[in-house]
């Protein structure tokens, strides 16, 4: 029996991804911090978590903790992060030191302690703005936005000559565009592993997460992702906010897809020293998930639109998952809808602290909205 090590495993993605290698024969252990912001105060083992993991609680920033984590271990899962755009733009320090520091620990021991495979989770922030597409059907790779621009609420990238431009699939030969210091931490991330992984021959898979959504995401966390934020707003009788206009639009990937394909990645020679997309390979609007979710919820909360741009934020950018497809035999099995109703019923009966107002005035008091 192979013994698999996920960081980050006693979190929302790693958790499911342990269940998934659990279903296919592997032994699971996870190294998780229990981070008060993802697990609350009480910092004890998440009742998801199922009891076949082994939990090893321990930061990922200390040497000893990631050792002895990796003892009798065949290869490793690299999910620990800290995860917030907007969070990210002024906890500056913690995200540098969680994110990068926090791999550097784990990628030198792992040259003392080689593993047969090694699995990052990168994310489709590094993009920044996604692949656009003129009138004319040329590429634009490099669509940006102007702040004066944003300032008078015209939301859409131009072309370099002012054209207009039509969102397309963003594939992975897209240049990175870092938008924000999570980004900057999530390539940081990638090509690290990616570096060292060719230097020691230990085979290594960046995978590249869009918007991922389910049970077991934190909805009292503020800076987690969009669904698990609309959860909170319904859930305390309050209506989500949305940046923008709410036309901007997003990939989501239900979180059982996004294990089934780390999944592949661990068993699939080919992939290694590649990076793969994972998402849905569907675009939908912020505006429109909101419209959905409160049909699933039974809330007749009219999604509240507050036209300012948060920094950080890009507008249009949803995966072209083709070369997963191909590579590692990746199809998303779960529609928005199935998901939806999923979460819904996983969130029944829970409570959600809703701290999106604070965190929102947050980033407006360090002029991080405009």
């Amino acid at each position: 029996m192979k013994k698999v090590l996920i960081t980050g495993g006693a979190g929302f993605i790693g958790s499911h991804l342990a269940d998934e290698l659990l279903k296919k024969g592997y032994a699971v252990r996870a190294l998780d911090c229990l981070s008060e912001q993802v697990h609350g105060v009480d910092k004890s083992r998440p009742e998801y978590l199922s009891s076949d993991v082994e939990l090893s609680t321990g930061d990922v920033r200390d040497p000893a903790a990631v050792k002895k984590a990796l003892e009798g271990i065949d290869a490793v899962y690299h999910f620990a992060a800290a995860v917030g755009v907007g969070q990210s733009m002024y906890e500056i320090e913690n995200y540098i030191d969680v994110n990068c520091r926090g791999t550097a620990v784990l990628l030198e021991a792992l040259i003392e302690r080689p593993v047969e495979r090694l699995v990052v989770a990168s994310s489709m922030s590094i993009y920044g703005e996604g692949r656009y597409r003129t009138k004319q059907g040329s590429i634009c790779e490099t669509a940006a936005r102007e702040i004066e621009d944003l300032r008078k609420g015209r939301w859409e990238p131009m072309g370099f000559s002012g054209e207009s431009l039509s969102p397309v699939p963003t594939p992975e030969s897209k240049p990175p565009s870092i938008a924000s210091v999570y980004a900057l931490t999530k390539y940081d991330q990638e090509k690290m592993c990616l570096v060292a992984g060719r230097a020691y021959n230990i085979p290594t898979v960046a995978m590249r997460f869009f918007n991922v959504y389910g049970p077991r995401q934190a909805s009292s966390n503020p800076y987690t992702g969009v669904l698990a934020i609309f959860s909170a707003r319904f859930l305390n009788g309050k209506a989500p906010l949305i940046y923008e206009d709410g036309l901007q639009q997003r990939d989501f990937v239900n979180v059982r897809d996004v294990a089934y394909a780390c999944s592949l990645a661990l068993e699939c020679p080919a992939a290694a020293y590649s990076s793969f997309n994972v998402g849905s390979g569907q675009s939908y609007s912020i505006l429109e998930i909101a419209e959905r979710m409160g049909k699933v919820f039974g809330k007749k909360i009219a999604p509240e639109v507050i036209g300012k741009y948060r920094v950080g934020d890009i507008r249009h950018c949803f995966a072209d998952i083709s070369l997963a497809r191909k590579a590692l035999g990746y199809e998303p099995r779960v529609t928005l809808e199935e998901g939806i109703v999923e979460l819904a019923g996983w969130l029944e009966g829970r409570v959600a602290l809703d701290k999106v107002a604070e965190a929102s005035r947050e980033l407006a008091g360090r002029g991080l909205t405009i």
